[in-house]
């Protein structure tokens, strides 16, 4: 039987993946992304793999590592690295039940990118049922951070990639189904102002806002946009009694380029930025940074070719592009990895409330994956 014609069923498909959408697994909560892992470690295992978890640590959750039998087993092969967190918070469900219409498979991190980890080892599961040997062996790397930047596997991610030959990600594919084969490069910053507090109706005049600084400053980070390294500024937290002048406000800014060197500037403007003006001090604190992933790198190209040439079979054409927004693949790729990035599922709505995959694209993508999984050297 060919890779390409395993008995990939939609319904089954769909009924299978529930309990991964249904599980809410937000970044900053850490029991909820190892139940996750629990409910991947449980499906992994009844699929055949040597399944390992890896303690989570700086507060977040732990890691999944799964490998399949091979007879080379321990030898370099392929790395299908992929993450377990949402952006969305436990009680979601609520307001983006789980749900087929049509077409169309909504619920939070279905898109980004539970429905791509499944395919991919839906793949692996009907190839082992099958019978069918993969040239290289397969493991499965699952982390718990990718939402806010890898702060706590970003290590990990790299050591197990440089074992191996190739690294596939599932993220959502691009809007035309393309596969990603570059990354900009991206910057977290950690602002804070520190004022002076006074009541806001009896002595306002005494009082140094910390929170009006921090409107001042965000205006001004987001008005160093250029062509080449955009700045913007995405959670605020400050606070609590409206009747109290803020002595304290804290923010998160995020900038991103397409070339190291832009970005380096960008950094060096960010830090810039800092200091103390009319009592109230703005500290700027650089936090986790994803190295630019250059496009266009021999090996990936190649990888691609092979992704083209099965995506044709199937019966659809794989572009591919250098994107914005970070992945892990911006790690493996800066590594110099043969990597493809973005051969999840289709869909749209990732982060939003009307997050949702192509029902058809579960086939599609696990046929894909099938076919890497075969013909990979």
């Amino acid at each position: 039987m060919s890779a390409l014609n395993l008995p990939f069923d939609i319904d089954d498909m769909v009924n299978r993946l529930r309990p991964w959408i249904t599980c809410e697994s937000p970044t900053f909560d850490a029991a909820a992304v190892d139940r996750m892992m629990d409910v991947a470690a449980f499906d992994f295992a009844t699929a055949g793999a040597h399944v390992e978890r890896i303690p989570g640590r700086l507060g977040y959750g732990g890691s999944l590592r799964a490998r399949f039998p091979h007879r080379d087993f321990g030898a370099p092969g392929i790395l299908v690295s992929g993450h377990l967190d949402t952006v969305h918070p436990v009680g979601t469900l609520e307001k983006l039940p789980f749900r087929r219409e049509g077409d169309l498979c909504y619920g939070p991190g279905i898109q980004d990118m539970k429905a791509g980890n499944f395919v991919a080892f839906e793949a692996i599961r009907q190839l082992v049922r099958a019978a069918l040997v993969t040239p290289l062996p397969v493991t499965f790397l699952l982390t718990p951070d990718e939402e806010v930047g890898t702060p706590s596997t970003r290590e990990l991610i790299e050591q197990e990639a440089l074992k191996n030959r190739y690294v596939l990600v599932p993220e959502p594919a691009l809007a035309d189904g393309g596969a990603v084969t570059g990354r900009y490069a991206i910057a977290r910053y950690n602002l804070r102002t520190t004022g002076r507090p006074s009541h806001a109706g009896a002595a306002l005049a005494e009082g140094r806002s910390a929170i009006a600084r921090m409107a001042q400053k965000i205006l001004e980070i987001e008005a160093m946009t250029t062509d080449d390294c955009t700045f913007s500024v995405g959670v605020v937290h400050a606070g609590q009694w409206v009747n109290c002048v803020s002595s304290s406000c804290e923010a998160e800014a995020l900038s991103m380029a397409k070339k190291q060197e832009d970005l380096d500037r960008g950094v060096e403007r960010m830090l810039a930025l800092a200091g103390e003006a009319g009592d109230v001090v703005f500290e700027v604190t650089r936090g986790v940074t994803r190295p630019v992933w250059e496009p266009d790198q021999p090996g990936t190209m190649a990888l691609h070719a092979v992704a083209r040439d099965i995506a044709r079979e199937i019966g659809f054409e794989l572009t591919h592009a250098s994107a914005g927004g970070g992945s892990d693949g911006n790690f493996t790729g800066a590594l110099g990895i043969p990597t493809l990035d973005s051969i999840g599922v289709r869909g749209a709505g990732l982060h939003t409330l009307n997050e949702h995959i192509e029902v058809a694209s579960l086939r599609e993508r696990a046929q894909l994956f099938a076919g890497l999984f075969t013909r990979l050297r």
